[in-house]
């Protein structure tokens, strides 16, 4: 079930391979994401001393949440995966040029989990060409309605 999606990505790369992570939380930050109180829109990937980290992902913290603890709502959160799959997207990150992008944050069993998109950036001219082809199969589709 998914919590957030991060449709800007889609736009802005091509998305070559898409990995599920976790994410280490506090208390509150899972109590705010239940409630819909996250963003994922201008966040990003980054990888540092063999860890990925998610960097600018807003957790607004509810108004019930403890006064005694100070609220972050921007913090650096690290991301969990196994040592293999971190080593093969350190590989594709540096070597082909890919960069790594949230795509999507959901539940799985209960627990929030990452989904992130090992992608290539899109030129302006690619972004053009997906907005025509939208248009045309919205155009396709207002047609077949009518002839039936």
């Amino acid at each position: 079930m998914s919590i957030i999606e991060n449709r800007k990505a889609f736009h802005d790369f091509f998305i070559e391979e898409r990995h599920e992570a976790g994410i280490v939380l506090e208390g509150w930050e899972v109590k705010a994401i239940r409630a819909g109180r996250a963003n994922i829109k201008e966040s990003y990937v980054i990888i540092r001393n063999e860890e990925i980290f998610l960097f600018g992902m807003h957790i607004a913290p509810l108004s019930t949440a403890s006064s005694h603890v100070r609220h972050d709502p921007v913090r650096t959160r690290k991301l969990l995966l196994h040592k293999k799959e971190i080593a093969r997207l350190i590989g594709k990150v540096e070597r082909a040029g890919f960069t790594l992008v949230p795509l999507d944050l959901h539940y799985v069993k209960g627990r929030i989990k990452l989904e992130i998109g090992l992608a290539k950036g899109k030129k302006l001219h690619d972004k053009r060409e997906d907005e025509k082809k939208k248009d045309w199969d919205r155009e396709k589709q207002r047609l077949m309605r009518t002839q039936m």
